[in-house]
């Protein structure tokens, strides 16, 4: 791990947006793209949104969603160049109700909340935007969504000794 980060809010709705500005802040110490930071944003968004309306059901209870993120480098080594590309993990806890199925609510259009105006669609945008995607959820203990992206652009450093040849 080379940077981490620990982030803990309240389950409002006005939280939402400092939630994925945060995060977005943080990721850019690994030099993103504005297509890659928002990416990020748009998943973290869809997140703490799920955790508030379906894990706490939208009210005011005094919940509070935890949010972790860490960067770390992976160096690749070729002949000529060692090549250091950034990564993100972002971690997403709720304290609420659970999901019961999880592979049900993995699917397209899957919503527990419905004639809402919910499409069902968090966890699909969430994998779409981001490379690794998993969660764990128990029954009236909470969620955990996990997500990273490998983000930034690459640096490329000579390698000592074929710059000296």
């Amino acid at each position: 791990m080379d940077n981490y980060m620990k982030l803990e809010i309240a389950a409002l709705g006005e939280n939402e947006a400092f939630a994925r500005s945060a995060v977005a802040a943080f990721a850019l110490t690994l030099n993103p793209t504005l297509a890659e930071l928002s990416d990020i944003k748009t998943a973290v968004s869809e997140a703490v949104t799920n955790c508030i309306v379906h894990a706490y059901g939208g009210a005011n209870t005094n919940q509070k969603i935890r949010i972790e993120c860490e960067t770390v480098y992976e160096e690749i080594e070729n002949p000529l160049f060692k090549e250091r590309k950034g990564r993100i993990h972002i971690r997403i806890t709720d304290y609420g109700c659970g999901i019961d199925d999880v592979e049900k609510a993995l699917q397209p259009f899957f919503t527990t909340r419905e004639g809402d105006e919910r499409s069902g669609m968090g966890f699909t945008i969430m994998q779409t935007f981001m490379e690794d995607f998993s969660i764990q959820s128990k029954r009236g203990l909470g969620t955990v969504v996990t997500m990273s992206k490998s983000i930034g652009n690459t640096e490329n450093f000579m390698i000592k000794e074929r710059a000296n040849a």
